[in-house]
């Protein structure tokens, strides 16, 4: 697929690392499954796994965690 954001990268297979941040808390999830662009980095994660990363978020700020560091699994 063509990166959307750099309009010349195509975009690969890969694993990122996607922080999230709302008030004090910040999630640090490492090892996350997404498509990368080859040019800018630029990554997309499917519908599924952006769900999981906002589950996994909510949970972190519900307990009152200011910073969270994880390994994704699915």
């Amino acid at each position: 697929m063509k990166c959307a954001l750099c309009k010349t990268g195509e975009t690969l297979p890969g694993e990122t690392t996607v922080v999230l941040n709302r008030g004090i808390t910040s999630v640090i999830i490492k090892n996350v499954p997404a498509d990368i662009c080859d040019t800018c980095g630029e990554y997309y994660l499917t519908d599924s796994i952006t769900e999981h990363l906002l589950t996994r978020a909510e949970e972190a700020i519900t307990k009152g965690v200011e910073v969270e560091i994880l390994r994704f699994a699915a």
